[in-house]
C-alpha cells in the first residue's frame, strides 16, 4: 500500500536541512508493512532504504542449522540499508519487519544521487552506520554476558521506544530467536515478568504496565545503546526526547 509521504516522523530525515531534503523528497513513498513481513535475507542487493516513522525492523543473523539471534534493530532513529546510499551493496542480514510499520521508503539510486550533491547526507549516512556498528557490538556483548530476563527487557524497552502503543505483539518462535533461547526459556522469563508485575503477559502479546520496572531489571546495554544513537545522531534518536519522554510520543 503506498501514498503521498506525510509529515516526517523519521530522525534521520528530520536532521537534514530543507534544501538536502528537497533533492530527494519527491521520490519518497510512505509504506504500511505488516508484522512479519521480509524485507531482506543475506545476499539479497539492496534496492530500496526504509526510514521508519513508528515500528521496529529487527537484523537477524542466519546460521547453517536455521538457528538465528538478532543483531540490531532498526526504528525512527534509523534506517534500514542505507549504506546502499554510497554504493551497491547486499544485505548482510535477514531484515524483517517486527511490528506493524510505517516508514519512507526511496531506492537506493535515486538517494545516492542526493548522497553525491549532499555533504550533510554523506556526513549523516557516516554518522549512522557508527551507530549500527556501536549498537551491533554492544548487542553481542549483552548475548553473551547478560541474564536472558535481563535482555529480555532490553529488548522490550528498546521496542517501547520505537512504537506508539504499549502493546507489542510478540510470536514465541521469534522471542526465542531474539533471545537465543528456547520457548520454554521464553515463557518462563515471561511469567516470571508478569508475576514482577511489570509486563502482562498472554500467547503472543506483552502488554508493558510499569516501564519504570522494566528499566530497573535491564542490563546497561540499554542505555549504552540509547546514548550512543543520541550522542551520534541527536538527542531525538536514542529513543527518548530531551525531556525525558519516549522518542515516538514526543511533541
Amino acid at each position: 500500500m503506498q501514498r503521498p509521504v506525510p509529515a516526517l516522523q523519521n530522525s534521520l530525515l528530520d536532521a537534514l536541512p530543507p534544501a538536502d531534503l528537497a533533492r530527494f523528497a519527491q521520490h519518497i513513498v510512505q509504506v504500511e508493512l505488516d508484522r512479519g513481513r521480509l524485507l531482506y535475507d543475506p545476499g539479497d542487493q539492496i534496492d530500496h532504504i526504509y526510514f521508519p516513522h513508528d515500528g521496529v525492523i529487527s537484523l537477524m543473523t542466519l546460521m547453517e542449522n536455521g538457528q538465528a539471534i538478532e543483531s540490531t534493530t532498526i526504528g525512527p532513529e534509523g534506517a534500514l540499508g542505507l549504506m546502499a546510499a554510497v554504493a551497491p551493496r547486499q544485505s548482510l542480514s535477514r531484515a524483517i519487519v517486527q511490528t506493524p510499520l510505517r516508514a519512507a521508503r526511496i531506492s537506493a539510486e535515486r538517494l545516492h544521487e542526493a548522497w553525491e550533491r549532499s555533504a550533510t547526507l554523506r556526513h549523516l549516512v557516516d554518522r549512522h552506520t557508527e551507530a549500527l556498528y556501536g549498537h551491533a557490538i554492544q548487542s553481542v556483548a549483552c548475548n553473551a554476558l547478560h541474564s536472558v530476563e535481563a535482555r529480555f527487557c532490553r529488548w522490550l524497552l528498546t521496542c517501547h521506544d520505537r512504537i506508539s502503543t504499549d502493546t507489542v505483539a510478540l510470536t514465541q518462535e521469534f522471542l526465542a530467536d531474539m533471545l537465543g533461547v528456547q520457548r520454554t526459556t521464553v515463557t518462563a522469563v515471561a511469567r516470571s515478568l508478569q508475576a514482577k508485575g511489570v509486563i502482562r503477559y498472554r500467547r503472543g502479546v506483552v502488554d508493558i504496565i510499569d516501564r519504570a520496572g522494566l528499566q530497573a531489571l535491564t542490563c546497561e546495554c540499554y542505555g549504552v545503546i540509547r546514548d550512543t544513537y543520541q550522542r551520534l545522531l541527536g538527542p531525538a534518536a536514542g529513543g527518548l526526547n530531551g525531556r525525558g519522554e519516549r522518542w515516538i510520543n514526543g511533541q
